[in-house]
């Protein structure tokens, strides 16, 4: 049961994503022994991102065992037990639960919770694994800007944005809803009508599943509501989400010590981020500031909204939507309130071309590849990429609009 709903890959040869990882991370050391990036400023980012790699170390850790311990597949039942075995209806539980998980937890823990959840689902429910994925992967991203705690950009902004959480959703709130039904159309033409993922209209609703382990499966329950309610009081992600994946390591060490091993930890996403991080570093020393101010410009106007969502996007698509972020922001004037918003609006939507381009897409991404998920990567970018250019398009329209 648990090899089907989250397996560890052991032996596979390296795919794309591994020698893209093990390239940035030897560019950035590169970047290093040259004298492009001195080595006092490597190590300032390399202790400045600690605490994300923690996270992301930690969560991944979290994630496995929750499935390992069929918590995952608990609650698939029950989602497949709401839609009453209409396809139409599992696409639009999984179209709210997948908004509300990020807008109200955040967009990283739509990654790490929801996806598995939704992949049981699939599996369990004997539909296509992919639409669901998909759903999860997109609204993370294309759901965080209601509320601060939806996405760290959103938290990197409040300062210059100036808003309370309250007045941040009333600002957000129409530009938020054009972005879930632009995405919520865009998933049903391109993977769930009947034309695109394969099947029947309807789907058998399977029997209640009992854990084989019930002390694990609980400590897992108890362990993934420690990092939800750790997240909704202000714990920091790394801390939340460690001290989570301790409570289920050691549940582990006592009931099954031998699904604990090395191959846990996210090798590649930690090399990955390493790399990304002292790339862009070194390209941030040799003239990115003027290369994003000349794309993103000074207008406060339409188009310097369009400039700067679309700057935002592209970045993030190029080096990830953090720094991305940062480097636009830097760039844009004080008072220039709504293009700065539609620069959040471009790195919190766009991000949805390439597999780095959010955190909470590599997270996605590695869970899809340790589940043996098959994502082809071309299709998910062509598809990306238009759902990227429509909702953008959509969201900044509704944004100038209800300025």
């Amino acid at each position: 049961m648990l090899d089907e709903t989250a397996p560890v890959r052991m032996g596979r040869r390296f795919d794309p994503m591994d020698w893209i990882a093990i390239g940035l991370l030897a560019g950035g050391g590169l970047a290093v022994a040259s004298g492009l990036l001195p080595t006092p400023d490597a190590r300032a980012t390399v202790s400045r991102i600690l605490p994300l790699l923690i996270f992301l170390g930690s969560v991944i850790v979290l994630a496995e065992l929750a499935a390992r311990a069929e918590l995952f597949d608990v609650v698939a039942i029950r989602v497949t037990a709401l839609g009453r075995g209409r396809n139409v209806a599992l696409f639009l539980l999984a179209v709210c639960f997948a908004a509300l998980t990020t807008i109200f937890l955040n967009l990283d823990t739509t990654a790490v919770l929801l996806t598995p959840v939704l992949i049981a689902t699939a599996r369990r429910a004997g539909v296509p694994v992919l639409p669901l994925a998909m759903t999860a992967v997109w609204l993370a991203n294309t759901a965080s800007l209601l509320l601060p705690v939806s996405n760290l950009t959103n938290l990197l902004a409040a300062d210059r944005v100036a808003l309370a959480p309250a007045a941040f959703a009333s600002r957000m709130w129409a530009p938020q809803a054009a972005s879930i039904v632009v995405t919520g159309i865009f998933l049903w033409l391109w993977y769930w009508r009947r034309g695109q993922r394969g099947g029947e209209r309807s789907y058998t609703t399977p029997q209640p599943h009992v854990p084989a382990e019930r002390p694990l499966f609980w400590v897992a329950a108890a362990a993934c509501l420690l990092f939800i309610v750790g997240i909704l009081t202000g714990v920091p992600i790394g801390v939340a989400s460690s001290i989570s994946a301790g409570v289920l390591v050691i549940a582990f060490a006592v009931r099954r010590r031998s699904a604990l091993h090395l191959r846990l930890v996210p090798w590649r996403l930690l090399v990955f981020v390493i790399g990304l991080f002292l790339v862009v570093e070194t390209i941030s020393r040799h003239g990115l500031a003027g290369i994003v101010h000349g794309l993103i410009g000074d207008g406060n106007g339409v188009l310097g909204a369009a400039r700067a969502a679309g700057t935002g996007a592209g970045l993030s698509n190029l080096v990830n939507n953090l720094p991305a972020y940062a480097a636009g922001e830097s760039v844009i004037a004080v008072h220039n309130h709504t293009q700065l918003l539609a620069l959040l609006i471009g790195t919190n939507i766009g991000p949805i071309i390439t597999p780095w381009a959010s955190l909470a897409t590599l997270l996605w991404f590695e869970h899809c590849q340790r589940a043996d998920v098959k994502v082809p990567l071309g299709r998910f970018m062509l598809a990306g990429a238009t759902l990227a250019v429509t909702a953008l398009a959509a969201t900044i329209a509704v944004l100038l609009l209800t300025a």
